[in-house]
């Protein structure tokens, strides 16, 4: 591999891919589509390469949640949360169970369809935003119908996750929560507990490459803490199209790859 006749050069990669995930993740999202192939520039196989990815990205959900925390409704918590826990659980296993080759096939696919919902999400947000709703008063949601919805999205997200955030959102918004804060708090817990679950299977698994994730998950925090503090500078639709044409460019490389044998 070319990156091992170079000493530290795969390092050197490593953090910078990190550190960029980190920035886009606080300022508009789509880490993963650059972090995650990084993973597999590591030599990591792609079922490891995930997780452990996971893993790396997992700390700056927590510190978004404690941003939003005052945001979140906590009477639909019980029920997302155990949600996330058997979607999350659920997802996790069946990665685990993929074989390497079926895994490294389904990688454009699923970077191609994480790229796709996140070019929508600008749109849809902007709906969302819309129609939002600035009174007291939540509109009361039915909890089972609402487990049904986004069972699928927690094994997507427990499985790959690209994009996994947004569809919940998308989901709590068709279930009349309106406020957008609120939206972004909801969407944060549902991603960080499926993401908490599918962990903790990774590590019982052994899933997890712990020497890059443990280089991957400082500098994806430090990259998050840059984000965060130049976030409001920036221009959100330039951000939204720079994430979008990376996740098509990485697509289209793993396409090619795989159309070379």
């Amino acid at each position: 591999m070319f990156f091992n006749h170079i000493p530290h050069l795969h390092y050197i990669w490593l953090v910078a891919a990190s550190t960029i995930a980190g920035v886009m993740n606080a300022m508009a999202g789509g880490g993963s589509f650059l972090s995650f192939p990084a993973m597999l520039g590591m030599g990591v196989l792609p079922v490891q390469a995930n997780a452990t990815n996971t893993v790396a990205l997992w700390p700056g959900q927590l510190t978004s949640l404690a941003t939003l925390r005052k945001d979140v409704r906590k009477d639909l918590l019980p029920t997302i949360a155990v949600t996330c826990v058997l979607g999350g659980v659920l997802g996790a296993e069946v990665l685990l169970h993929t074989s390497q080759r079926t895994f490294m096939h389904m990688i454009p696919w699923l970077i191609l369809g994480g790229t796709v919902i996140f070019g929508f999400s600008g749109p849809v947000s902007k709906w969302i935003r819309r129609r939002a709703n600035h009174g007291d008063v939540e509109p009361h949601i039915p909890k089972f119908a609402l487990a049904c919805a986004l069972f699928p999205v927690c094994f997507y997200i427990g499985y790959f996750g690209a994009g996994g955030g947004f569809i919940a959102m998308t989901i709590l918004a068709l279930f009349g929560i309106e406020k957008m804060h609120t939206l972004n708090a909801m969407k944060v817990v549902a991603a960080l507990l499926s993401n908490l679950v599918a962990i903790i299977t990774f590590i019982i698994q052994g899933a997890i490459v712990w020497h890059y994730c443990v280089v991957a998950m400082v500098f994806a925090a430090f990259g998050g803490w840059v984000g965060a503090r130049f976030t409001r500078r920036m221009n959100g639709d330039v951000l939204r199209a720079f994430v979008v044409a990376t996740g098509c460019v990485i697509a289209a490389y793993f396409f090619w790859r795989q159309a070379q044998g």
